[in-house]
């Protein structure tokens, strides 16, 4: 039981320190207009993609499902994508939607994989998330609803200026070298 709450204390202190740069600066700033603007409703459609939970929890792992489908994180600097450097696409784990592209794939040492943009906004839908007494935008996925993060207006301003912080586990990935045959196949 101790172990469970230094486990979530542990966590809440990371999403803290992952959205501390963003926070400060809507609170001390209210001059600066933030480039991520969040409204109380989805930015794109519904899901396209409905199973009921029996079939989301015989296709996903338990700690895939938690995340996807109950809308939680995992551990800061655990996940598989976090430090990978492989040239392809990231996609959604729940439906294989693609998603990210490494090339815009950046470092930001926060914990989790982090993007400056994604392949199309169609992709992904972002939400007001006001839970555990923050301010901060979901990014989930369009066609089937699953949670893949949050984005932040602390990324690189170079690009974007956006940061999407994405869990590890509810992204896949596919070499550049397949992903390129899989096109080809198609045609």
């Amino acid at each position: 039981m101790i172990k469970h709450i230094a486990i979530c204390l542990i966590l809440l202190l990371c999403i803290n320190q992952c959205t501390k740069k963003t926070h400060e600066s809507v609170s001390t700033n209210p001059q600066k207009k933030s480039l991520i603007e969040p409204s109380m409703e989805s930015t794109k459609n519904e899901a396209l993609l409905t199973k009921t939970e029996e079939q989301w929890k015989s296709e996903l792992t338990p700690n895939e499902y938690h995340v996807l489908r109950e809308k939680g994180t995992e551990p800061a600097f655990t996940g598989q994508y976090t430090d990978h450097k492989t040239i392809g696409i990231y996609f959604c784990k729940g439906c294989k939607s693609e998603l990210f592209r490494s090339n815009e794939k950046f470092d930001s040492h926060c914990g989790w994989p982090s993007f400056y943009k994604s392949i199309d906004k169609s992709k992904i839908n972002e939400t007001l998330d006001l839970s555990y007494g923050m301010k901060r935008v979901e990014v989930t996925c369009s066609n089937c609803g699953g949670h893949l993060g949050h984005v932040f207006d602390d990324g690189p301003k170079e690009k974007t200026g956006l940061r999407y912080c994405i869990n590890s586990i509810a992204l896949g990935f596919m070499d550049k070298q397949v992903y390129d045959s899989l096109l080809k196949v198609k045609k």
